[in-house]
């Protein structure tokens, strides 16, 4: 991989040469289109290019080569707080839900929020989405179609609400736009289904003035696992690796789309997950066909998601925007979820809300302008206000303890500092405390 030294030495070449500069297919806009690829429960360590010995993910690891490789990428906890972060570039906590998103609730996105669908149509983007919402159902109101989205395909929460698993009389159906096309829901084909969905989207809107925006977010491999038969006995890894392996064709797919089109040097492709793997699985969970390793790996991170360690929090993400952003390097920069929201809004040429964002623009850091994030901490919520990250150290104030944690040397977690750094353990507890109730939250322990 590059370094960021070789990758400036060699834009200032190019720049001097008359070589630089971003090449585009015919007819492309002059701002970028932008497709997103979210994975739901993914674990840091579930891709080759991030360390796993039999599962093959060569179109995913393609796209980190030709792109930046974040290995200190950060977002919520759980499935609905990164959906916010990702899509309205703030942290949970200042979002006013009124009520859960789930098959039984009734909450959802409110008017007051703008989604990021909704910046780029304002901004004359084309809009469209396949997969998983989860951010409000119960009312026409809460779903994609009235959030910003031209288009969409997909469930409307996790592909778990159905019995057994949830105590549900609410059908779990797909749905395109606001009506429910198919129930009982067929979930082998959720994501070859999506795939198509994606590519038939990038070949409609490519070749025109106006720019698109599709949000591609996978069910899988999110318990239930699913995938095709063709796909079954691919992996080395059992049924969980043919669901991820599943999920890298389609990133394929995606990518041979753009190309296609003669797009792909126009258009930035984000790819993250949504959380760490789901390995506390409840009793509930543990039954009709799942099992215990249906989940992935955190990799050499601690713990899982729904916890406020990195297991949970920290996840495999990459960007890419040929001529653009740097290619071929990896960063251990904090860099988290609202960040991409504003990155996306100002590349696009769109008007931020009048509301406190949590993200920064990336651009100038992933041009190789500079050579820091311009995230200096992140707030790890999992109602309370667990854990905050500022620069290299963690601290975690949760199950009656305090715990401090050197996360350039010991990213696993592994040694509590706490004792030795009361000093450093007190001013980040100051703000954390600030931050919390900036945001309405509290911390662990108030």
């Amino acid at each position: 991989m590059l370094t960021r030294w070789t990758f400036l030495v060699l834009g200032f070449v190019l720049l001097t040469t008359g070589l630089g500069g971003c090449s585009t297919g015919p007819g492309a806009p002059s701002r970028p289109n932008v497709v997103i690829l979210f994975a739901d429960d993914m674990g840091y360590g579930d891709l080759s290019s991030y360390g796993h010995p039999t599962i093959e993910t060569p179109n995913i690891d393609r796209l980190a080569n030709q792109g930046i490789r974040f290995t200190s990428f950060v977002t919520g906890s759980w499935c609905v707080p990164s959906r916010t972060q990702l899509l309205t570039g703030r942290y949970m906590p200042r979002v006013d839900f009124g009520g859960r998103t789930g098959a039984n609730g009734n909450g959802g996105l409110p008017e007051s929020e703008l989604t990021l669908a909704e910046a780029l149509s304002s901004a004359g983007y084309a809009t469209g989405m396949a997969g998983k919402w989860h951010l409000g159902h119960a009312e026409d109101r809460f779903l994609p179609p009235n959030q910003g989205f031209d288009s969409w395909l997909g469930l409307p929460y996790s592909n778990d609400y159905r019995k057994p698993w949830v105590q549900t009389d609410v059908p779990l159906g797909l749905y395109r736009g606001t009506e429910m096309i198919e129930h009982p829901l067929k979930q082998d084909s959720l994501t070859v289904r999506y795939t198509a969905e994606a590519t038939r989207y990038i070949d409609a809107h490519s070749g025109g003035e106006q720019p698109f925006f599709f949000y591609l977010a996978y069910n899988m491999p999110h318990l239930p696992i699913h995938t095709t038969e063709e796909f079954r006995g691919q992996s080395d890894a059992g049924l969980y690796g043919d669901v991820v392996e599943t999920i890298d064709w389609s990133v394929g797919q995606v990518l041979a789309a753009l190309e296609e089109q003669g797009v792909a040097d126009n258009t930035i492709v984000f790819f993250a997950s949504d959380n760490g793997p789901w390995l506390n699985l409840p009793d509930r969970m543990l039954q009709a066909g799942n099992k215990p390793w249906h989940a992935g790996s955190p990799g050499s991170l601690r713990k899982y998601k729904h916890t406020g360690y990195e297991g949970g929090a920290r996840v495999p993400a990459m960007i890419r925007w040929p001529g653009q952003i740097e290619a071929g390097v990896d960063t251990d920069e904090l860099v988290a979820s609202p960040d991409i929201y504003r990155t996306l809004l100002n590349a696009a040429g769109a008007d931020a809300p009048d509301l406190p964002l949590d993200g920064h623009d990336l651009m100038p850091f992933l041009r190789g302008e500079t050579d820091a994030s311009p995230r200096e901490r992140y707030y790890y919520f999992l109602g309370d206000l667990e854990a905050m990250r500022e620069g290299r150290w963690k601290l975690r104030l949760a199950d009656d303890t305090t715990q401090l944690f050197d996360l350039r040397t010991d990213p696993a977690e592994r040694f509590n500092r706490a004792d030795e750094r009361p000093d450093l353990v007190e001013e980040m507890r100051t703000q954390m405390t600030a931050f919390a109730d900036s945001v309405g939250a509290q911390l662990p322990d108030e």
